[in-house]
C-alpha cells in the first residue's frame, strides 16, 4: 500500500470493520513513516457528491496518525450529530478524504488568510468553529470566517473580537475504481 493510499484505506477498513462487527481495528503492523508522526486530521465522508459525516481533531489526541484516522473514521460514521450513522448498506457508496492538518498558527490580519490554501480556527473563550479549506463553495475570507463563526455558535460577534489561527492540510481522497 503507497503513502498516498495508507490514509483513505485505512479509514475505509476501519468504518467497514466497524459498522460490520462493532469492533475497532489495530492499524497495520507497517505504518509509512509520515503517519507515525503525532497530528490533528479529519476524517470526511461523502456520499452521491453529499457530505454524509466529518469529524476530526484539530490536534493530535492519538499517538500517531494511524490511530487518529481511526478514531475519526469511526467517529465520522457513527457520531456526527448533523446525520444518523452510516448504515453497512452505504459503505460501497461513500466517498472517503483524510485531511491531515498543520499545527495551527495565530492570525493577526485577514489579509494573511485564503480560504482556498487555509483551513481556519475562529474562537472566543471556550467557544471554538473550525473550517477546512478548499471546501466546494467557500470562495472568500468572509464566507469562510461566517461558517466558521455560526459552528462556534459566534454568529453575532464582530470578526475584531475573535481569536483567529490557520492552518494547512494535506488531502488524502478516494479516487473511484482505484481505492
Amino acid at each position: 500500500m503507497s503513502e498516498e493510499d495508507f490514509p483513505v484505506l485505512l479509514a475505509k477498513r476501519t468504518i467497514e470493520d466497524y459498522l460490520r462487527s462493532g469492533k475497532v481495528i489495530s492499524p497495520p503492523s507497517r505504518i509509512p513513516e509520515v503517519f507515525q508522526k503525532k497530528a490533528g486530521t479529519f476524517v470526511s465522508l461523502h456520499k452521491k457528491g453529499r457530505l454524509r459525516g466529518c469529524i476530526g481533531t484539530y490536534l493530535p489526541t492519538q499517538d500517531n496518525l494511524a490511530n487518529e484516522i481511526i478514531k475519526n473514521a469511526i467517529s465520522a460514521a457513527t457520531q456526527d450529530p448533523r446525520f444518523p450513522p452510516v448504515d453497512t448498506s452505504e459503505i460501497r457508496d461513500l466517498e472517503i478524504s483524510v485531511d491531515v492538518l498543520s499545527k495551527p498558527e495565530p492570525v493577526k490580519s485577514k489579509r494573511e488568510l485564503d480560504p482556498k490554501k487555509y483551513g481556519v480556527i475562529v474562537s472566543k473563550g471556550w467557544q471554538k468553529g473550525l473550517l477546512l479549506p478548499d471546501l466546494e463553495g467557500v470562495d472568500t475570507v468572509e464566507q469562510q470566517l461566517e461558517i466558521a463563526k455560526q459552528k462556534a455558535g459566534l454568529g453575532e460577534t464582530p470578526v475584531e473580537q475573535l481569536e483567529i489561527q490557520r492552518f494547512t492540510v494535506t488531502r488524502y481522497e478516494m479516487v473511484k475504481g482505484k481505492n
